[in-house]
């Protein structure tokens, strides 16, 4: 009898449990007498957003033609080996974030208002008030399926408290994800921290206390090599190079959280290096270790359910290795300046080659007959168009994946002006199985996913 794997199995070793990436051998059975229950599912959809702050330079954003023949614009060059995996939307908005009445604050207001739909309440005080974001709406439906409901992640550590944006809470102005109204969830920015979350086994603590002692100096994979030896040998061909691989992607995962490219050893023996500490100096080496640990969390299905904020809305964040040693915030405001809209446009593209390097990832990553990027949903924007103006509408907006096979991606799709971003969400949620009848300024589905 050929070997049957659970896609719940993990690699065990002290206070370590490394989740496994899909293989052959958590294919459905083909028997005719197999029991339902005999099958492992297909790879789950997932679902992932990712945040950018203070708008985007528009004219090299937008396609100019819509449908299939679509070209892309410079801020989305580095896109083009997965220009068949994108679905680029233009014409939606997010009402919530306009002022009414309630004057400035649009950078609260776009950040508190991605993923909810809402107005949020002007405050800087405690009572503040938002809306249920897309995310944690999932989490209620399906969030208990996985080991983690959700990670929340990101670059710049969010805050609770203080004046950030014209008297809105600095609570608006760094959280995407809302569990409720009034409590948003923190993201958590040091990989290393991800990074232990995703391989410690949290079964006892007296494993635990081992692993935090021993984890220091030590790699995750030495815990678990017996495991790991004793599951190769029942593997067939392509799952134990499947397994090689990924074990391998840890330990390279590893290295680069240490910062050391020379750390001896085999592939399997890793011991006695340092751990890592703190978060890198460098954006680039800090959000591609975060996106693939991104790519782990989702190949393991150790979540579903991503959020991921760059930076802060609102951050002025200098990128001297682009030669734009102004902060993003104040060149935002480029009063169509145009050295600082060309300065904007380099922050822009710069961010997409990072997200071109997390969709190669995900692509890379085979499930089957699909790759993981396939069995995704990953929406890349802003809550912000042009930065200048403060528009709400129009926005930049770009899904990644076929949601299992059910979007058509590769095509450039214009919605009627203002269409509500919520409508993506509501569609989106129906893919994942976690449906809602309305969030925040919905007004139904969207339309034009399918093709």
């Amino acid at each position: 009898m050929s070997l049957r794997l659970s896609r719940r199995t993990v690699l065990r070793g002290l206070g370590t449990a490394i989740a496994l990436p899909y293989l052959e051998a958590m294919a459905p059975l083909t028997s005719p007498i197999a029991r339902a229950d005999d099958a492992p599912a297909q790879p789950p959809k997932r679902m992932a957003f990712l945040y950018v702050a203070n708008g985007m330079h528009m004219p090299d954003w937008t396609p100019e033609k819509e449908g299939t023949d679509f070209e892309l614009r410079p801020t989305m060059e580095s896109l083009a080996p997965y220009k068949d995996d994108l679905l680029v939307m233009s014409g939606l908005g997010l009402d919530g974030a306009y002022a009414h009445g309630d004057g400035g604050g649009d950078h609260a207001r776009s950040v508190a208002a991605y993923l909810t739909g809402a107005h949020p309440k002007k405050t800087d005080g405690a009572n503040i008030k938002n809306g249920v974001s897309v995310d944690q709406v999932a989490v209620e439906k399906i969030g208990k399926k996985t080991r983690f409901a959700s990670l929340e992640l990101g670059c710049e550590a969010s805050a609770t408290a203080g004046n950030c944006d014209s008297g809105y809470s600095c609570a608006y102005t760094s959280n995407i994800s809302w569990r409720t109204p009034e409590t948003p969830v923190a993201k958590e920015v040091n990989p290393r921290a991800v990074f232990d979350r995703l391989f410690g086994s949290g079964d006892d603590e007296a494993g635990k206390s081992a692993f935090k002692q021993k984890i220091r100096r030590q790699s995750v994979l030495d815990f678990a090599l017996q495991d790991a030896k004793n599951l190769e040998q029942r593997l067939g061909t392509t799952d134990k190079r499947k397994l090689d691989e990924y074990l391998y992607s840890i330990r390279e995962i590893e290295r680069r959280l240490v910062g050391s490219d020379k750390l001896g050893g085999s592939d399997k023996d890793l011991s006695n290096f340092p751990r890592p500490s703190g978060v890198p100096a460098d954006f680039v080496v800090h959000l591609r270790l975060m996106f693939d640990l991104m790519t782990l969390s989702l190949q393991t299905d150790s979540t579903r359910i991503l959020t991921f904020m760059y930076t802060n809305d609102s951050s002025n964040r200098s990128y001297p290795a682009l030669g734009v040693k102004e902060g993003h915030h104040d060149i935002s405001h480029h009063g169509r300046n145009k050295e600082k809209q060309e300065k904007i446009a380099k922050i822009n593209k710069h961010h997409v080659e990072q997200f071109a390097y997390f969709l190669g990832k995900l692509k890379a990553a085979k499930e089957g007959e699909r790759s993981l990027l396939d069995n995704c949903m990953v929406m890349y924007g802003s809550g912000i168009a042009d930065g200048d103006a403060h528009a709400h509408h129009d926005l930049p907006i770009v899904l990644a994946g076929r949601g299992g096979g059910t979007i058509q991606p590769g095509r450039h799709v214009r919605y009627e002006r203002k269409t509500p971003l919520t409508n993506l969400y509501l569609s989106m949620l129906d893919r994942m199985g976690a449906s809602a009848d309305k969030l925040g300024d919905s007004t139904g589905r969207l339309e034009k996913l399918e093709g």
